[in-house]
């Protein structure tokens, strides 16, 4: 059951009337296009949403429909999305990315009668698969580029939609319908990342998205001043909440790059005060620092790594307000000077105030790098199920091996399999179409199973995640298999780009490794080793001598906690291919579908387990442009050193 929103706010378009009457000529939207930063204030938007929501009433838009949005990050884009649910329709943001066939799945599956896309490439999908969609009625296209000769009998640009919209004189109709909207009403339809499976529909309401815009952005004291960076997919539940549900409940500026490849330089021109980011964009903005200090001169080098161990000393007290000596606080302003603050303002951080990560556990080495620089990076933990957010680190309460305590209004229990599960205002109202999988998901009493296993600290109230609960097992000998552990140890070197552990029900673990092409094509250029491929590179000897000393590494770290000693990997092998999600090896938010990569990989685990020294192998491979192809190649098993539990916990 709901509870009364303030003041009548029970909707994303009640938010933006008020965030007009309050903020009306603030900034509310960004956008960098052909280089130069375009701004649109509240009013201005507000101008542009009713303008395109009277255009879907052009169209036939009744209320219930699913309008389905794909594209990059573009302020139009998230402006379809909220005049979706101004006449009453659900909007239903896609990866951009994703493959046709995906995109097919969704629409056939959320019925949706309208398409707005991004530009040309998102339009060619869906042309490639019209004759699937039987309830799709109409394209509208943002960017025209390249689609003058086009069908439009059933298309439509976005300008002229507006346009139709605007001379309609809908308007009174399109406000009826806004005013209409309660707490309970469809607010959004997300798809879950499909990691075991077809993605499912998670529907959220108003009050789901509002309260948990709310109590989170209240948690981080999120003001109407603060930048935000929108670079994420927009089929994410984080992104929809950082850029729609806080960026309307408080009012702070959304901020859409140029392009992917521009989106590093457009985060040092924003400087954004509040940030989140995936660890593997942290992962690799810390392996290009890195990479740079290689290639830096032996005193550069030498004022890099003396500074940057009196940032990791002094840097996280000084967020976490514990007392630091007026010694201590001179050198750090040095390294401030001199290392940080050049470093801070390279990587776009200068004025973060409050940083998230989550989506993967993040590497404490990785984390703290980040804290070291007095970056206030925090973990949260959520999922899509939840709107986001389960659990979040207060500030002076924050460490790498746990996520936080429970955000405000959220329960939390641990079932006796060790399951997490909790209970919020952000539960989802169902899975489209799919009841049985909602109540397996979510109990009468409104229990929701997270499907990671995990455990509350008694005297922190914070709760620590071991892994997803159903790739927790254990091995033959009985002792426990705990695989993303081991691979986020492993992902912690910048070599090393992605990880796959095995072990459930055998004698000992195994692992296949991508390696980071940035990091080792770097490397390989420094000592004049010539390659022609990914492929070649991978095999390189020295590239496998290199892996095994990190995961020999590796090994001595897992050795040390008792629990998880039986861990330890044993043997390897370095993929000659980059897991993709085109391939179906990950999800597009890069989740590994081991599942999948068990089934498609089974020849290289069995010569893992069956004593190879080296294995012959075909693997089919998806094009950009959607072509299949083979590729073929000899892969290098190594053996691994390994430790003993008792010894290394003695030492």
């Amino acid at each position: 059951m709901t509870t009364p929103a303030p003041s009548g706010l029970t909707s994303i378009p009640a938010l933006l009337a008020r965030n007009v009457a309050r903020y009306g000529s603030k900034a509310a939207y960004r956008e960098k296009e052909f280089g130069i930063w375009q701004s649109w204030t509240w009013e201005e938007a507000a101008f542009e949403i009713d303008a395109l929501a009277a255009g879907f009433l052009t169209l036939g838009a009744e209320v219930g429909d699913h309008i389905a949005i794909t594209g990059r990050n573009r302020p139009a884009l998230y402006w379809a999305m909220v005049a979706a649910q101004k006449v009453g329709c659900v909007p239903v943001p896609l990866y951009s990315d994703a493959a046709a066939e995906e995109i097919a799945y969704a629409l056939d599956h959320c019925g949706a009668r309208f398409v707005v896309a991004g530009d040309q490439e998102q339009v060619d999908k869906i042309a490639d698969i019209r004759d699937q969609l039987h309830a799709l009625d109409h394209v509208i296209y943002l960017d025209g580029r390249g689609l003058r000769k086009y069908d439009h009998a059933n298309m439509t640009s976005y300008d002229d939609l507006q346009k139709a919209g605007r001379d309609s004189g809908r308007m009174r109709e399109v406000d009826e319908r806004s005013a209409a909207l309660t707490l309970d009403d469809k607010c959004v339809m997300l798809y879950t990342s499909g990691t075991t499976g077809r993605p499912k529909g998670v529907v959220l309401s108003n009050y789901n998205v509002i309260e948990t815009s709310k109590n989170s952005a209240e948690f981080d004291h999120l003001q109407p001043g603060d930048e935000v960076l929108a670079y994420l997919p927009m089929a994410w539940v984080g992104d929809f909440i950082f850029s729609i549900g806080q960026a309307m409940w408080t009012g702070f500026c959304v901020n859409c790059p140029e392009s992917a490849d521009t989106m590093q330089t457009d985060l040092r021109e924003i400087g954004p005060t509040y940030f989140f980011a995936p660890p593997r964009v942290f992962e690799q903005q810390l392996t290009n620092v890195m990479i740079r200090m290689e290639d830096a001169g032996r005193f550069k080098k030498w004022l890099f790594d003396k500074y940057m161990a009196v940032g990791r000393a002094v840097g996280p007290k000084l967020l976490d307000g514990e007392p630091v000596s007026g010694a201590e606080r001179l050198q750090y302003r040095l390294a401030v000077w001199l290392v940080i603050g050049p470093l801070k303002n390279t990587l776009g951080l200068s004025r973060v105030r409050v940083g998230y990560t989550a989506g993967e556990a993040i590497g404490p080495e990785i984390f703290d790098f980040y804290r070291a620089l007095g970056i206030n990076l925090k973990q949260l933990y959520g999922q899509t199920e939840a709107t986001v957010f389960i659990t979040q680190q207060p500030d002076g309460e924050v460490r790498s091996d746990t996520v936080g305590v429970p955000s405000p209004g959220v329960e939390l229990k641990i079932a006796e399999s060790g399951e997490v599960f909790y209970r919020s205002p952000g539960v989802f109202v169902e899975y489209y179409k799919n009841a049985e999988s909602t109540a397996s998901t979510k109990d009468a009493e409104g229990w929701v199973a997270t499907g990671d296993a995990g455990f509350i600290e008694e005297n922190t109230g914070h709760l620590r995640i071991i892994d997803r609960a159903k790739d927790v097992g254990k091995m033959a000998s009985g002792a426990l298999f705990a695989p993303k552990y081991v691979e986020n140890k492993l992902k912690f070197y910048p070599d090393i780009l992605e990880a796959v552990v095995f072990g459930a029900d055998r004698d000992y673990c195994t692992a296949f490794i991508n390696i980071d092409l940035t990091a080792v094509g770097n490397w390989a250029e420094r000592n004049n080793i010539a390659y022609s491929s990914y492929q070649e590179l991978s095999q390189h000897p020295r590239v496998l001598d290199t892996i095994e000393a990190h995961v020999a590494e590796v090994n001595q770290s897992v050795a040390a906690d008792e629990m998880l000693a039986g861990c330890q990997i044993h043997r390897f092998l370095v993929l000659h291919k980059e897991l993709d999600a085109d391939d179906g090896e990950m999800t597009r938010t890069r989740k590994v579908r081991r599942r999948i990569v068990e089934e498609k990989f089974v020849d290289l685990i069995d010569a893992l387990y069956g004593g190879k020294s080296e294995i012959y192998t075909e693997t089919e491979v998806t094009y950009e442009d959607g072509r299949k192809g083979k590729i073929t190649a000899t892969l290098a098993i190594r053996d691994a050193v390994v430790q003993s539990a008792g010894k290394v916990a003695a030492e």
